[in-house]
């Protein structure tokens, strides 16, 4: 809680000025507001006794219209400063958070779903958002408010007329310290059925395309349902709370309102105070009501605040796995890859996902890796990539170097990936192609395009390169976003190109006018190629097969043939599988590859 306030008060220093500007007017209203009632008191006994005439009710009244002129100035200069900061610092959170995101290891994102994290940005910093803006602004005018009229109460009336009209609020103090606890209890789980809630939602719109297709609409719905009716019993929790507590207060505050009656007016028929001063202390009473509703609802909003808060915090605590450790000196990477014994598990596994991979690519060469799904070929690439950290740096080695010396920058750089799962953002079809550079011409553009085999679909496409991608890239084809991600990559430039399975959805056709291309564009430089089709990785230069995360067979096409092992096992029934589909080709306008210009 500590850090989570530390958290708050950092980013409110860079406003101070606009807090003490916003206080200092606010404090200025309240004042004056505590000084009507004694105008209207003297107004009050001045009519009775009949000692003002024309131009001393003139007098009174102009002074109180120049309050009622100052009061609103002020009140719009601290709504002005005091909310206005309150955003500021809102901004700033969420542009903090979401770089820490950016900072975070694929492990962190592995235990969280989108959802949960989508609802940081949403409710917690709303709430944030309130706690430094709205509950500041409550605390301190009801602080204020209390301590000046319960003052002159006191000085300006009477102070045994004052304890009796304030001796039921006291129960109000320790009432505020139940709530506020049970309120903190009560938000924090609000929120964590919110994040489900939003986690719900954002996975089956994802997927809604899967839903559709094997027809689980209902199942959907009622999951759905679950996690909504979830979502709105953890807030009528806090709107029962809520609900009851203000009747309560209502209740306490019209019991100390029928004492003055009472009392002060029982005091006022004996002439021990004026008939002004019994108005004037009414009016103080009516003026107590807002600070302790005020006090409830500062104790609630501070405790949905601080929850809030500390759901951010424990965000920013997160440290990232992959930490920078590399060598400033290392300015550019030239290729050459070392793969060293090689052993890796991933954190909470019982075995490792590989065992002992020893291999060597010198810079120019490509690297092929096949093998039955879920042997480790992926894990391999995010290993090389430093998506994980091996627990010995030696065990690979780029340009001779442990890859954990290579800083970050350098190496994601100068390392382009194209993963299983090719990912387009909401973004024109350009502009995803060039998210990897600075800038890029269109020619560049077209060219990458053309060299991943996907410019003549794009320019079928109704905008061409300026058409807009729906979401995830869902409204190509599965071909075509994968050639559009290769061609991503290809706009990098990169010494090392890592291709994980990356022509999986394109016909053989395509991949071998992309691989011709591929060939020819990074001679000198690094290719590794992660396929499970033998044909997309006979010319590699180096071929590791691997089983079961072991190092099965390594060596070149016509040597793994030789060898008769597992990979020419591979060979053979991918040969049968060709000659088979050679034999009974497909019927005529349905194409192996999900094509067509859908966008």
């Amino acid at each position: 809680m500590r850090k989570a306030i530390r958290l708050a008060l950092g980013h409110a220093a860079g406003y101070w000025w606009c807090y003490a500007l916003g206080i200092a007017a606010l404090f200025a209203v309240d004042e004056i507001n505590a000084r009507i009632p004694r105008l209207t008191a003297e107004l009050t006994d001045g009519l009775a006794a009949s000692a003002l005439d024309r131009a001393g009710i003139a007098g009174i009244v102009w002074r109180l219209l120049a309050m009622g002129a100052v009061i609103a100035f002020g009140r719009f200069l601290w709504r002005v400063t005091l909310f206005g900061a309150a955003r500021n610092i809102e901004k700033n959170l969420r542009a903090d958070l979401f770089a820490h995101l950016e900072t975070l290891s694929m492990s962190y994102y592995n235990d969280h779903k989108t959802g949960d994290l989508m609802s940081h940005f949403t409710n917690d910093l709303t709430a944030v958002r309130g706690l430094m803006g709205g509950t500041v602004i409550t605390a301190f005018d009801a602080t204020v408010m209390l301590v000046l009229v319960l003052r002159n109460m006191i000085l300006f009336v009477s102070p045994r007329l004052t304890l009796i009209a304030v001796a039921p609020l006291i129960i109000i103090i320790f009432g505020d310290i139940w709530f506020g606890k049970t309120m903190h209890r009560r938000f924090l789980a609000r929120q964590e059925a919110f994040s489900r809630l939003t986690d719900e939602a954002q996975e089956a719109v994802s997927g809604i395309r899967v839903i559709k297709a094997f027809v689980q609409e209902r199942k959907e719905l009622q999951a759905f349902a679950r996690a909504n009716g979830n979502s709105r019993e953890k807030n009528m929790h806090v709107a029962r709370l809520t609900a009851a507590v203000l009747p309560a207060l209502d209740l306490i505050i019209g019991f100390s309102l029928l004492l003055t009656l009472l009392f002060g007016g029982r005091m006022a028929i004996r002439g021990e105070i004026t008939l002004g001063q019994f108005v004037a202390f009414n009016s103080y009473v009516t003026m107590l009501v807002w600070p302790m509703i005020a006090v409830g609802e500062s104790v609630s909003s501070m405790s949905q605040g601080m929850a809030s808060l500390r759901r951010i915090q424990d965000i920013l605590d997160e440290k990232p796995d992959i930490r920078e450790e590399g060598d400033p000196a290392i300015r550019a990477l030239e290729g050459r890859i070392m793969i060293d014994h090689l052993s890796f598990r991933y954190p909470g596994a019982a075995e490792n996902a590989l065992e002992d991979i020893s291999v060597g690519v010198n810079a120019g060469e490509t690297l092929a890796v096949i093998g039955r799904t879920g042997s480790g070929k992926t894990t391999l690439m995010n290993l090389i990539a430093r998506l994980w950290d091996t627990e010995r740096p030696e065990m690979i080695r780029l340009d001779g170097r442990p890859v954990r010396e290579i800083p970050l920058d350098v190496l994601h750089r100068d390392l382009a990936c194209v993963p299983q799962d090719s990912f387009l953002f909401s973004d024109t079809v350009a502009g995803n192609i060039a998210f990897g550079v600075d800038a890029a011409s269109p020619q560049e553009i077209e060219e990458a395009a053309a060299c991943a085999d996907v410019h003549d679909n794009i320019l079928e496409f109704r905008d061409g390169y300026g058409t807009r991608l729906g979401e995830r890239g869902v409204t190509v084809s599965g071909g075509q976003k994968q050639r559009i991600a290769i061609a991503r990559a290809l706009m990098k430039d990169a010494p090392i190109l890592i291709l994980d399975d990356a022509l999986s959805a394109v016909d053989t056709d395509t991949e071998e006018r992309i691989l011709a291309r591929l060939r020819e564009i990074r001679r000198g430089k690094t290719t590794l190629i992660v396929a499970h089709r033998i044909s997309t990785i006979q010319h590699a230069d180096h071929i590791l097969v691997l089983d079961d995360g072991r190092q099965a067979e390594y060596g070149t096409h016509a040597e793994l043939l030789a060898a008769g092992g597992l990979y020419r096992s591979l060979y053979n029934r991918q040969m049968l599988e060709k000659q088979l589909r050679e034999e009974h080709p497909p019927e005529e306008g349905r194409p192996a590859e999900e094509g067509g210009a859908r966008a």
